[in-house]
């Protein structure tokens, strides 16, 4: 006997005017579709897995800013102080001034000259011909390199090398202040100038850790070695990426056992995770055949892709589930799955999809790489979740366990859903607007603290205890020289970068910087020549201080680092250690600096803004701070555009999108008081979460929106939809929250930072659809004349 409601479903499904015709063509076709979906996974997924880390220095930072712009075009004078590693070899018992530390060193120096990458040029260390010491005696000055002549390593030679060090004025930089380690510094070549590929940094920091710290510190428990730089930055987040993975495991993990749990069907829980692998795989593959790889930021991205499909997925499952239920077959249940869901569906992905592109506003290449990860990922979602899961499941259908778990809708198992449908009650709905407003009070008080930029010491992206920041502190306490600097180039006309209005004015720059806050020290040409003034005048201090002399100018550079001036005396920079590379610590100093320029013009010379790690972080500060706000304009135009266009009213647009907003203000407002500053890593999430943060808000206005125009009560409307709709975005909120809750334990920090803000965003969204967008319903809607109507229209249609 045939089943009546089957039968209608039937014929409904062969009235030609409700048979769309995307769903003709994908279900009349779907064998083939799934053999070309096969041998497109094959290809792209042998692709994916072939995909290469990609990181490098200037794919971090803001290459059309000015700062970045003026660095780049003086880099070769510059001894690239934007890129290059420090290596200090430390002794546990005793000083440095032994014959064991001292050919330790050695050998670790000779290791560093011949590694791949390494400026061989620029390389210094105690054992490199460029450190020298010199001093004035009766017969003027004399110098040579730091290692003696006939070094043997002999009680004497040691005395003499004590004695040249201190003679270097190298204590403090290359040396520690209490001799107890020295510092080997390598500059970088960002294109290795033997094989002309770009420095690959996973490789270079496992070969330093290799051919420096395992070879040399582990074997000698006297010696202990400590590298920090960019370079070793970089490679120590690539290798947190096998830990990214692991988590990665643990989430797909936690999201099958829940699916289970929630749909009770083995098809239901393996199909949208099989399609939202498929989906990465894709992704990860159409990136490689457009000549991008992954770097430590975008590794994260494959993850969101997983997740977005997965929030669809459920929405598929869920309503084969219901149509199943109801006595439909396989087929006939994936095509009404796919005929309700595929515009909401295609609405959500691609408001995710364009939402996620506006971070190409950002002048930075590693966030738009990001961009176009997810954008790709999103686009590949459309048809691996909307096509590919619908066709699957047409085969294999949803099993008898799953559809008797959705018959059995008792009043028991429906009490909750009759009690969250009181938040669209006409006594309760005010109560919930009042609180989001006062949440929203609340998250822009608290939201005042947010701070653009780095808020901690070191590597903010990696852990306090990793092992770089471990050897960053080390550095940090045991040298006088900040790890933080800021260079500010002064151009001239050629052969004119000695002259003394250029050193007047640099001496007065300094001056100035040496004054205000966030600077330790600074030095410059000037620094030099009024070290050598002196030493000229028996050491006496009164002649610590710059010659209006050009003669004895010129003799007191002449044996200038050649760091200091360039080839063409046509540039020389001015370099101010700063005590931390915090946002506040590098405004003030910029500000500083811009308003001696302003002050002090000149056509002798040129003041230029700014090179060295911390010109680079301001620059990168700047380019944040300015495009933050304009990339959630962007964002939230996007969303609420494609929205209206959808559902034409602007009444939709505030119920969709009012959530959302409320969701980013209490999060910046808990980035604030948790101390998660906006950078580089932080700020993508903003713009993903609203992007998948909005796919809840669409799929219950579009149930709700169809139950209203049926002509249901609003509140009878969002109880059905909550039965339906509404348990499937509570079910994705809570399992995609619980799976990035599991980031917070990674080693990887800025993960973990992640993992806490998607976390809430994941949550926080899934609230504002389930609490806050029913209440804003029952005042905007007015679904009162809503009911009214269709009540007339049924009337005059019998």
């Amino acid at each position: 006997m045939s089943n009546p409601k089957h039968d209608k479903g039937e014929h409904y499904l062969l009235t030609p005017k409700a048979e769309p015709f995307l769903e003709r063509v994908i279900f009349n076709n779907r064998f083939f579709i799934l053999v070309m979906f096969l041998f497109l996974t094959a290809f792209l997924g042998y692709n994916a897995v072939n995909i290469k880390p990609d990181a490098s220095f200037e794919r971090l930072i803001p290459l059309e800013h000015p700062f970045i712009v003026n660095m780049m075009e003086n880099r070769e004078d510059l001894e690239n102080l934007g890129n290059s590693i420090k290596i200090a070899v430390a002794v546990e018992e005793g000083d440095i001034f032994t014959e064991e530390y001292m050919s330790t060193l050695q050998k670790i120096t000779d290791e560093m000259f011949y590694l791949s990458g390494v400026n061989r040029a620029g390389l210094k260390s105690l054992w490199t011909p460029n450190v020298r010491w010199v001093e004035v005696t009766e017969e003027g000055f004399q110098g040579g390199p730091v290692i003696p002549d006939g070094y043997n390593g002999s009680r004497d030679s040691l005395e003499s090398l004590r004695q040249n060090i201190l003679k270097s004025g190298q204590v403090g930089s290359l040396v520690a202040d209490d001799f107890k380690s020295t510092i080997i510094y390598a500059p970088l070549f960002e294109i290795n100038p033997e094989t002309n590929e770009p420095l690959d940094y996973k490789a270079f920091s496992l070969e330093v850790e290799e051919k420096i710290r395992e070879k040399y510190g582990k074997p000698n428990p006297n010696i202990n070695i400590h590298i920090i730089g960019f370079a070793k930055k970089v490679g120590d987040l690539i290798e947190g990426i096998g830990s990214i993975a692991m988590f990665a495991l643990v989430t797909i993990t936690l999201t099958t056992i829940f699916l289970f749990w929630y749909s009770r069907c083995f098809a239901g829980t393996i199909v949208p995770v099989i399609t939202s692998i498929v989906a990465v795989l894709w992704q990860l593959g159409i990136l490689r055949l457009l000549g991008y790889g992954m770097d430590p930021y975008s590794v994260l991205v494959p993850f969101l892709v997983f997740a977005i499909g997965i929030s669809h997925g459920v929405q598929i499952v869920n309503q084969m589930a219901v149509e199943a239920a109801k006595g439909f077959d396989a087929m006939t249940s994936s095509r009404l799955a796919f005929r309700q869901l595929y515009i909401p569906g295609m609405l959500a992905l691609v408001s995710d999809a364009i939402g996620f592109l506006t971070l190409l506003f950002i002048q930075i290449d590693v966030i738009r790489d990001l961009a176009v990860a997810a954008g790709v990922g999103v686009a590949v979602i459309i048809i691996t979740n909307l096509v590919l899961h619908p066709l699957i499941m047409s085969y294999v259908g949803i099993s008898k366990g799953g559809i008797r778990h959705v018959q059995n809708h008792g009043e028991k198992q429906d009490r909750k859903w009759r009690l969250m449908s009181f938040f669209s009650h006409p006594s309760v709905a005010p109560i919930s607007i009042l609180i989001a407003i006062l949440g929203f009070g609340l998250g822009i008080y608290y939201q005042k603290d947010l701070k653009i930029g780095d808020l901690d010491k070191g590597a903010p992206e990696l852990r306090p205890d990793s092992r770089y920041n471990v050897d960053n502190e080390y550095i940090i306490s045991n040298y006088s020289t900040s790890a933080d600097v800021l260079v500010i180039m002064v151009e001239t006309e050629k052969e004119k970068c000695t002259d003394y209005r250029v050193m007047d004015a640099m001496d007065r720059l300094q001056w100035t910087l040496e004054n205000s806050p966030g600077v330790e020290s600074t030095a410059s040409l000037v620094t030099v020549s009024k070290l050598v003034t002196k030493a000229l005048n028996e050491g006496n201090f009164k002649w610590f201080d710059l010659s209006r002399n050009q003669t004895i100018i010129n003799s007191s550079i002449q044996r200038a680092p050649s760091g200091l001036i360039n080839t063409n005396c046509d540039m020389t920079p001015v370099l101010a250690f700063l005590k931390d590379h915090k946002a506040e610590t590098l405004d003030s100093v910029v500000a500083t600096v811009e308003k001696f320029v302003e002050e002090n013009p000149s056509e002798d010379y040129t003041f230029l803004l700014g090179a060295g790690n911390a010109g680079v972080e301001a620059a990168t500060n700047q380019v944040i701070s300015k495009a933050k706000d304009m990339m959630l304009f962007f964002v939230y135009a996007v969303v609420s555009t494609l929205c209206f266009i959808t559902f034409r009213s602007i009444r939709a647009v505030i119920c969709i999108v009012t959530p959302l907003g409320l969701t980013s203000v209490l999060c910046e407002a808990l980035m604030a008081q948790m101390g998660i500053g906006i950078k580089v890593a932080t700020l993508p999430v903003i713009a993903l979460g609203v992007g998948i943060g909005v796919d809840y808000g669409i799929y219950i206005y579009t149930r709700l929106e169809k139950l209203l125009i049926e002509g249901k009560p609003l509140q009878e409307a969002y109880f059905e939809t909550l039965r339906t709709t509404g348990k499937a975005v509570a079910f994705t909120g809570v399992t995609l929250g619980v799976g990035v809750f599991t980031w917070i334990f990674s080693p990887i920090k800025f993960q973990a930072d992640m993992g806490i803000l998607l976390f809430f965003m994941f949550i926080w969204n899934m609230i504002g659809s389930l609490w806050l967008l029913p209440a804003l319903a029952r005042f905007l809607l007015r679904p009162d004349k809503m009911v009214a109507k269709a009540k007339l229209s049924e009337a005059n249609a019998s």
